[in-house]
């Protein structure tokens, strides 16, 4: 398997990939909004081929914290891998490539609304524990983030989409 950033030409092998995964096109939509956004980070937009064909795929784009002070933080949404090759690592080699990207670019802060038993292996803890709001009435265990090296505890308060999420 190869991880790498995605490219123009992979556009549509990732819209298909996404909405397999998820069957309906909608994070497939949500991934051109914000492709066509300032929000977009193209180092942080991966996918995973196998045999020269595309199976997986995860963008990390961002969102504001909004406290005391207005940040720019990451986002973790949608990762998605194509159903026939789903539980064989994929999507966790797509998590940890991401993160050490991320990392790597000076960022301090992930988040996720994602499942509770997936997301913890990688250091994500419920955002309530950091005093990060999510923006959505979800279970506390469901909303999550991921303290990076930049992480200072004056990353605090609400995290808010931009437009490109809406419609989801």
């Amino acid at each position: 398997m190869k991880l790498r950033p995605e490219t123009e030409s992979d556009y549509a092998a990732i819209a298909t990939v996404v909405t397999q995964a998820f069957g309906q096109a909608n994070e497939a939509q949500l991934i051109d909004r914000i492709r066509s956004s300032d929000r977009y980070c193209p180092s942080l937009a991966l996918v995973a081929e196998q045999e020269g064909a595309i199976v997986g795929h995860i963008l990390f784009s961002y969102v504001d914290l909004v406290g005391e002070e207005s940040r720019s933080i990451l986002s973790l949404a949608p990762v998605a891998v194509q159903p026939a090759v789903q539980k064989q690592g994929i999507g966790s080699a797509l998590v940890q490539a991401g993160l050490t990207v991320a990392d790597s670019l000076g960022e301090a802060l992930i988040v996720v609304l994602g499942h509770p038993q997936f997301y913890p292996r990688f250091g994500f803890k419920p955002s309530v524990e950091y005093a990060i709001e999510s923006p959505f009435p979800v279970p506390d265990a469901a909303f999550m983030v991921k303290p990076l090296q930049h992480f200072h505890v004056a990353y605090r308060g609400r995290v808010v989409y931009p437009s490109a999420f809406n419609d989801v």
